[in-house]
């Protein structure tokens, strides 16, 4: 039996990373401008990687950047110069109804994995990487290859970003995939990415898992901790928090790799998993590649 589609997109993410991050001198014309009011938005996994842009545009100086979910998008502001909305498949309903609702109020720009989808007639701006799209049902390649390339847009050399995904692909995951709780935690542009892998491992793996701003994980969450769980960092962990989770007999993980390359091993955990359950990472149950809900009458 070959390997599955996810495993073949999660091993493929160092090559796509370069890749998105090549293709920023084609597109920064219509990316965000230094100085601009920027909202960025999308559903499930895109709207994570919308969180995780947000706090790094904003915390770089570039300017006021605001994460939504489209469902959840203030169509009423009018302060927005721009508004970057991330779909792989493009055709996801409350994104084309947002962009809809925004036509000629502020310049849109989708970023989707699909060419020529439905995304691409509404917005005023597209950035098609057909590189990056996927087979599999759940997201993996395509979604950390539209932070690479956003992150590019904002300056930062991926270099060691793609050589730490290099090694997330071969570590050892040692006694991981023997967890039956996880709790992802994140702080700034991190907390995107902790959802985004509580949101793996339960679709690929049907996991219980949570994630959570790592300095809220002691007014509550830590309750659930003990042997047998993993409390899982990305990137630095608040101070005193390891010995904290030392005490309840959970797993402490964390490391210094890129939190992109740390999502890459989330990544190889969900499949691991997955295939000790006998589950199809490719084909999570209830789940299909795009929502598009039905028209309702008025």
């Amino acid at each position: 039996m070959g390997l599955s589609a996810s495993a073949e997109e999660t091993s493929s993410q160092p090559e796509c990373w370069i890749r998105a991050a090549d293709a920023v001198a084609e597109y920064q014309p219509v990316l965000p401008r230094e100085g601009e009011r920027v909202a960025v938005t999308g559903c499930g996994t895109s709207w994570f990687v919308a969180m995780a842009y947000a706090s790094l545009r904003e915390g770089a100086g570039h300017g006021t950047t605001d994460a939504f979910a489209a469902s959840e998008f203030p169509v009423g502001r009018t302060d927005y110069d721009r508004v970057i909305v991330i779909t792989r498949s493009g055709t996801t309903t409350e994104v084309l109804t947002l962009l809809e609702a925004l036509r000629g109020r502020t310049t849109t720009v989708a970023i989707t994995a699909t060419e020529g989808s439905p995304v691409t007639k509404v917005a005023d701006h597209a950035i098609e990487l057909p590189f990056i799209d996927e087979r599999s049902v759940v997201q993996t390649r395509s979604a950390t290859s539209v932070l690479a390339l956003l992150r590019a847009s904002l300056g930062e050399d991926l270099t060691q970003a793609v050589a730490d995904a290099r090694e997330a692909l071969t570590r050892p995951l040692g006694d991981l995939p023997a967890a039956d709780q996880i709790t992802f935690l994140g702080q700034g542009w991190t907390i995107g990415l902790a959802h985004e892998a509580a949101l793996k491992l339960r679709e690929a793996a049907q996991l219980w898992t949570e994630s959570y701003p790592a300095m809220e994980y002691r007014h509550g969450p830590v309750s659930i901790a003990e042997p047998g769980r993993l409390t899982w960092v990305f990137g630095p962990a608040p101070e005193g928090l390891p010995e904290d989770v030392a005490a309840t007999g959970a797993t402490f993980v964390t490391d210094d790799l890129d939190p992109m390359a740390q999502l890459v091993l989330a990544h190889r955990l969900a499949l691991a998993i997955a295939e000790r359950k006998g589950l199809d990472p490719d084909s999570p149950r209830n789940l299909t590649r795009s929502v598009i809900l039905a028209a309702t009458g008025q």
